[in-house]
């Protein structure tokens, strides 16, 4: 059984310590949840214990035997890969025996080559491609688009078939850096139960409170300039973590009350004769009490503060038979929503109903194919993307540059007063955009809403990338803002604190509850927001289904027809994306063909610039038409295997 040793190991950068005297034995068949505030040394003990970045001192022993598996989401693949190989890629030890018998046999060597089939057997090599189709499976990714290139499935999806090489490498050690990021609520689920049947070492970080709470055994926690380890799940080390803080500052404040009892009795008996002795005794005792040093947390939560130039009118926004396709993909149909001011309104839903097509939408970011959204008197919007890089044009463009872009007529202290507020202070206002963390990112977006003042809010995912003190700092600021809030988000906790009506997309149309979240499943019964109540209603409907007798032919048949329906528009999609990226790139690798603006006129590279937007729209609305008939397909596929 494997198991990871940090002996006295340090992390300094400059004069700022992360963390030291570090000592702690990771075990085969534990769970450990790394928690920290962004900043605290999260990502860099995890790029330690990879080998990516060497202690400042100390060490990490690993057994040189031990099989290594870390997501690194800066990874990238080959793009006209198969998704399936790239997956299998992930077991490199039959891999590489596969990939040595095919060389033993083009080199006419067939013996050898025998040799290697008891080898490959051992080591489930014949069970690879099915052992990497059930892992995409699980994580979202059907049989259909397993056999197509990489470059068919979206970003998330492509994170997927990351986190899919690493799991099925059988790594004795995992390391998983945000593995949930871009995985819908079944995926997540998934997950956890493939990690809570996981043998081996497992080091997590994930600002997912409940996704922590359903896998960690141990929490280790990244604070006061050191790393301790917990038993139990994050709740559980919340509690125990305040229970150790409490007992050390009521221990040393009794040592205070003590030592200046004894202090004062020496200053005012050490002059007397007669109690010169007591006096020197509590002397001596003071010098052997000491105070616990308590070293100040790395735990630190912005200030957000949202205001409002000034108020929107009472009707804010109207939006009337709004519908969103692309192709005879059908994303939103007939959406209608009426906004109040001061309504702080929670949009839920299952992975790919259209919640942030919606919110494009409505921030003027995405056309509908028919409706019309109408904002209301003296309105003014902000909009915090689910994609960041939407609010940064420019990469390289400085912190402090960026924010300051948004109010010249400000001086330098009020910039850097509001970077302060969103925890950028020395340097950090230097970096630049690129070099940003997720966390970084949305605490610089959220310093932009607060220059702006919009007196709407639209935030699509505001949480994704923002530890436990930054999810808890936009709650209270979101709590105290007196304008309008339109709000996607996943985090069951912050909907709960905040929303006062919820709008749940479903995939017959779009519910508008009036009241809070906790008003809503008590009514409903209901919940997108957890993993467990979605299981439970899946096999709930599905046995109401296989209940049904009556009409169980003709239904059959009408899934069939659908089922072949869709399964010729994918074939057309295919194509069209086949068509459209091959012009694409041919007009790309035009701009570098050495004389081209030479020989073509302004006219017509200003045609080229607008046919190469129009395609790149074109390409972004075919792939996401192809992921909805995908997952489709697969419910129907799924749907008439089932008996009866």
């Amino acid at each position: 059984m494997t198991t990871v040793t940090l002996h006295k190991l340090e992390k300094s950068f400059g004069a700022r310590t992360l963390f030291e005297d570090v000592d702690l034995t990771l075990s085969a068949g534990k769970r450990y949840g790394l928690v920290g505030a962004n900043g605290s040394g999260k990502t860099t003990l995890m790029r330690m214990l990879s080998g990516d970045e060497t202690p400042s001192d100390g060490t990490i022993t690993i057994p040189k035997a031990a099989r290594l598996g870390v997501l690194r989401q800066d990874r990238f693949l080959a793009e006209d890969r198969l998704v399936i190989d790239l997956a299998m890629d992930g077991d490199e030890e039959v891999i590489g025996l596969v990939r040595e018998q095919e060389r033993l046999v083009a080199e006419d060597r067939g013996g050898e080559a025998a040799e290697l089939e008891e080898r490959i057997r051992l080591a489930d090599g014949y069970t690879l491609e099915a052992r990497a189709g059930q892992i995409l499976e699980g994580l979202g990714i059907p049989n259909e688009p397993q056999r197509r290139p990489l470059r068919t499935l979206s970003g998330g999806f492509k994170l997927r078939v990351l986190l899919a090489q690493v799991l099925l490498g059988r790594p004795d050690v995992l390391l998983l850096d945000e593995p949930t990021n871009h995985l819908d609520i079944l995926s997540i689920r998934w997950l956890e139960k493939f990690l809570a049947t996981y043998d081996g070492c497992a080091v997590i970080v994930s600002h997912d409170r409940r996704f922590l709470d359903n896998v960690a055994t141990h929490t280790l926690d990244v604070d006061f300039e050191t790393v301790l380890e917990y038993v139990g799940n994050y709740t559980s080390f919340e509690a125990q973590k305040q229970l150790m803080l409490g007992q050390k500052e009521a221990e040393n404040a009794r040592l205070e009350e003590i030592i200046a009892e004894k202090k004062a009795f020496v200053e005012r008996f050490r002059a007397k004769a007669s109690k010169a002795r007591q006096a020197q005794s509590r002397m001596k005792q003071l010098e052997k009490i000491e105070v616990i040093e308590i070293k100040p947390t790395s735990r630190r939560a912005p200030r957000l503060k949202l205001e409002q130039t000034r108020p929107s009118g009472r009707d804010v926004l109207t939006a009337k038979h709004l519908d969103k396709s692309y192709g005879e993909n059908v994303v939103l149909k007939d959406v209608e929503l009426t906004v109040r001011r001061g309504e702080k309104i929670a949009i839920i839903g299952a992975n790919g109903l259209g919640k942030s097509t919606l919110v494009r939408i409505l921030a003027e970011k995405l056309e509908p194919t028919r409706g019309e959204v109408t904002w209301g008197h003296e309105v003014k919007v902000g909009y915090f993307p689910q994609d960041h890089k939407e609010l940064f044009p420019d990469p390289n463009r400085k912190v402090l540059d960026y924010l300051w872009d948004l109010c010249p007529l400000e001086g330098t202290s009020f910039v850097r007063g509001q970077l302060g507020r969103a925890l950028f202070s020395g340097a950090d206002v230097d970096k630049s955009i690129a070099q940003l963390s997720g966390g970084e990112a949305a605490r610089l977006l959220f310093a932009r809403l607060s220059v702006e003042k919009p007196n709407v809010l639209l935030l699509d995912e505001p949480t994704n990338h923002l530890d436990f003190e930054s999810t808890e700092a936009l709650a209270e600021a979101l709590q105290t803002f007196e304008g309008t809030v339109i709000l996607v988000s996943h985090n069951r906790w912050l909907v709960s604190e905040l929303a006062t009506r919820i709008v749940e997309v479903k995939p017959d149309g779009v519910v508008d509850f009036p009241g809070s979240y906790q008003d809503y499943l008590a009514r409903s019964g209901d919940d997108h927001l957890d993993a467990e109540v979605v299981l439970k209603k899946a096999k709930e409907e599905k046995a109401s289904t296989d209940k049904k007798t009556d009409g169980g032919w003709e239904e059959r048949k009408k899934k069939q027809n659908r089922l072949k329906s869709l399964e010729n528009r994918l074939q057309k999609v295919n194509r069209e994306v086949e068509t459209t990226e091959a012009r694409l790139k041919e007009i790309k690798e035009g701009w570098g063909v050495d004389g081209f603006y030479e020989r073509t006129s302004a006219a017509d590279v200003e045609k080229l610039h607008a046919e190469e937007k129009t395609l790149g729209a074109s390409a972004d609305e075919l792939v996401a038409e192809w992921e909805k008939l995908e997952l489709e397909i697969a419910e129907l596929r799924s749907a008439l295997s089932e008996p009866g």
